[in-house]
């Protein structure tokens, strides 16, 4: 069985830019449906992962979740809240919710600026 000889080129099956291992992530779809999945993930962590988050972390350091009548309302109903909050047009759940999707952008952003600064000499403060 004849094998063919391995080659020290790229891969013909990489994705553009030579990360290999983004190959298998690429799943044949287009960048822009990538993209959509990307941040629509982003904006799903911030709708229902972050509120979880804040729950556990105000849990553990402030005590427990105070509802109404309820002194030991549980997660399900800071959540509950939040829904409310997000229905409402809060600003402030608003920026809980859309955090996530905001860090994601700014990173990329900082990573895009990282790219066409000028390689070798850096800046010099005069």
């Amino acid at each position: 069985m004849p094998t063919t000889p391995p080659t020290d080129g790229p891969d013909p099956n990489d994705p553009p830019g030579g990360a290999p291992w983004a190959r298998g992530l690429a799943l044949g779809l287009s960048r822009t449906q990538r993209e959509l999945i990307l941040l629509g993930a982003a904006l799903a962590v911030g709708v229902l992962v972050m509120p979880l988050l804040i729950w556990l972390a105000g849990n553990r350091l402030l005590g427990g979740y105070v509802h109404g009548e309820n002194p030991r309302a549980g997660p399900w109903s800071l959540f509950a809240d939040y829904v409310v909050g997000l229905a409402h047009g809060s600003a402030v759940f608003w920026a809980v919710a859309l955090g996530p999707l905001a860090l994601l952008l700014l990173v990329r952003g900082f990573f895009a600026l990282w790219r066409v600064l000028p390689q070798g000499g850096g800046w010099r403060l005069r």
